[in-house]
């Protein structure tokens, strides 16, 4: 009896005659953006047809784009060379500002200088507008944690000199000025910077005198920079005054008037606030001025009161 064998025959799937029955989706107050219903199966080409969107690679920030120096006629080594010889010269730039200037003005003293308040802003403009029976004209003093003693700041002491209104006063007075040359239909654009420059030369001018006279005087422990900068600034404040009369047109005479009352009052302002500079209180200094060298010092300080009157004469030409 022979064998023989026989492969089994292929499987055959039954085929559907009509398409499974989906059930439908619940009802929602509104379907999301791009979803669709079919009331049964989508048909087949509604299922395969589906473009992607094409790929973005997501940008990152700390890979920058080079630019194509080979466009400008350059290869890609002198343009590298280039990009670093110029960081290089901003870095010692930012290294030298830093070591020659950051001692003689630090920020921490800047901030001191502007932390003001909009009470001491009324009161300080009120005490150089009318120096007359304003007491007492020293500053206060405070202790740190460390034990060391410091000036108070602006907003604390009424007496403390700052940057703010001198700052505010500066820009004023060359808004002014430019008002004034265009209400005589005599506005440039260059009046803008020749009224900035005039004012920064006098101020400059102002200070260099100061400091001068105390190193002349051997005065010991001369006001810091800043605070000297400061109290030659409020001079715009009774320019600004003078200016607003020639504005309002009210005659020469009141014109004339209103320069002398500001130069007035400036120079009592200076003459009151720099005698804490050039003869400080201190019980160190007492024994060591002589009388001779206290009445050379007076008499420097009624010297910057009255060159006051040249100072705000040039300012007020405009």
């Amino acid at each position: 009896m022979s064998y023989y064998s026989r492969s089994p025959p292929p499987l055959q799937h039954p085929v559907p005659t009509h398409p499974a029955f989906i059930p439908e989706p619940p009802s929602t107050p509104a379907s999301p953006q791009g979803y669709q219903r079919f009331a049964s199966s989508p048909p087949y080409a509604a299922r395969t047809q589906y473009n992607p969107p094409p790929f973005q690679p997501i940008p990152n920030p700390q890979h920058q784009q080079i630019p194509d120096f080979a466009a400008w006629g350059m290869n890609d080594t002198t343009a590298q060379f280039g990009m670093h010889l110029g960081q290089t010269a901003v870095a010692a730039g930012q290294d030298y500002v830093q070591k020659n200037f950051a001692g003689m003005i630090p920020v921490t003293m800047l901030k001191h200088h502007f932390n003001v308040s909009n009470s001491y802003v009324m009161h300080k403009l009120q005490l150089v507008i009318f120096p007359w029976r304003h007491k007492p004209w020293t500053r206060k003093v405070r202790r740190t944690e460390a034990g060391l003693t410091e000036w108070q700041a602006p907003r604390d002491d009424i007496n403390s000199p700052d940057l703010y209104i001198p700052l505010m006063a500066l820009v004023t007075y060359i808004l002014l000025a430019a008002l004034q040359t265009g209400l005589q239909e005599r506005f440039h654009p260059q009046i803008l910077g020749a009224s900035a420059t005039r004012a920064l030369l006098v101020v400059l001018l102002d200070f260099l005198f100061v400091q001068c006279g105390c190193y002349l005087l051997n005065v010991q422990g001369t006001g810091q920079v800043v605070d000297l900068i400061a109290y030659g600034g409020y001079k715009f404040v009774g320019v600004i005054l003078t200016l607003f009369a020639g504005l309002i047109n009210l005659g020469s005479t009141i014109y004339a008037l209103v320069f002398l009352y500001a130069f007035a009052a400036n120079a009592l302002f200076v003459l009151r606030s720099l005698r804490s500079v050039v003869l400080p209180d201190s019980p160190a200094n007492v024994g060591t001025v002589n009388p001779a060298s206290r009445k050379r010092r007076i008499t420097f300080l009624f010297l910057e009161a009255v060159l006051q009157v040249v100072y705000m004469g040039i300012l007020v030409r405009v």
